[in-house]
């Protein structure tokens, strides 16, 4: 087995790791680093033999009870060397005792089953595009965070604070769009622009025709037509609503837990990233 020796990533190396993710086709948002790395900045981690990086994974922390992993990734000419194993053993360790989720290819499940995750689930990728249409949107407001947190705790059955304030950060590439009735918050999505296209999410909405509006409303605020959008299987009306407006289901992952899963609601159309849940 090749030398080694695991430790945290940097910022850049983040970035880095998402260049990796680019080229294994992935296509992430064109300013995920931050955010992401903002969420947990001890939940990055890097391999590297004779000082060059050579695999990368996440395992982010999003509250004392919950974890995520994603972004595994080793180079094409490392791998069956045990790096990535190993990496993956030393970043699980972040986690302690924290119920940890992972989104993975369904051809891995079997390898993730000997490390205690468990098939809850699947989420399905949709790609496509609404016909252009005059979508009016709101976007939201610091002022907006509370109600937003609350809508994203009911639905995915976590806190994920740290996360969020990153990631609903409006800027150039990224905007969140809300509903509102009454002045509170009843549903939200956000929109960020990546290497090709745009990917749309969360969407977390009261229903399904709630969520088409988000949607569009989210795409329209950052200048996009074609976008992505993340199902999980308990969304099914939604992924049906997307097939009959032409988007076509380009592939699907195991949500597999290790430790209790979550409980989600019907409001969760569409997870906020493969990579953090």
């Amino acid at each position: 087995m090749t030398d080694f020796r695991c430790r945290n990533a940097t910022l850049p190396e983040v970035s880095m790791m998402l260049d990796w993710a680019a080229k294994e086709g992935w296509n992430p948002g064109l300013d995920d680093a931050k955010p992401f790395y903002q969420a947990d900045t001890e939940g990055f981690f890097v391999a590297e033999t004779e000082d060059t990086v050579v695999a990368a994974i996440s395992v982010v922390n999003h509250s004392d009870d919950h974890a995520f992993l994603g972004l595994y990734l080793c180079l094409p000419e490392y791998r069956g060397q045990g790096i990535g194993f190993g990496l993956w053993t030393h970043a699980l360790a972040h986690a302690g005792d924290r119920t940890v989720g992972l989104d993975g290819v369904p051809a891995q499940e079997a390898n993730y089953r000997t490390s205690g995750f468990i098939l809850a689930g699947r989420t399905c990728r949709w790609t496509g595009q609404f016909e252009p249409v005059d979508t009016g949107f709101v976007l939201a407001e610091p002022g907006d965070f509370a109600d937003i947190a609350e809508l994203d705790r009911a639905a995915t059955g976590v806190w994920r604070n740290r996360f969020l304030r990153a990631w609903l950060e409006n800027g150039a590439t990224r905007k969140t769009v809300v509903l509102r009735k009454g002045g509170a918050v009843t549903g939200f999505a956000t929109a960020r622009t990546c290497r090709t296209g745009c990917k749309i999410g969360p969407i977390i909405a009261p229903d399904v025709h709630e969520a088409e509006r988000l949607a569009r409303q989210a795409a329209a605020s950052i200048n996009e037509t074609h976008m992505t959008i993340d199902v999980p299987a308990s969304a099914e009306p939604f992924a049906d609503l997307l097939a009959k407006k032409g988007f076509a289901q380009n592939f699907n992952t195991a949500r597999m837990y290790r430790g209790t899963a979550p409980s989600t609601l019907e409001t969760l159309h569409a997870v906020a990233s493969l990579e953090l849940g």
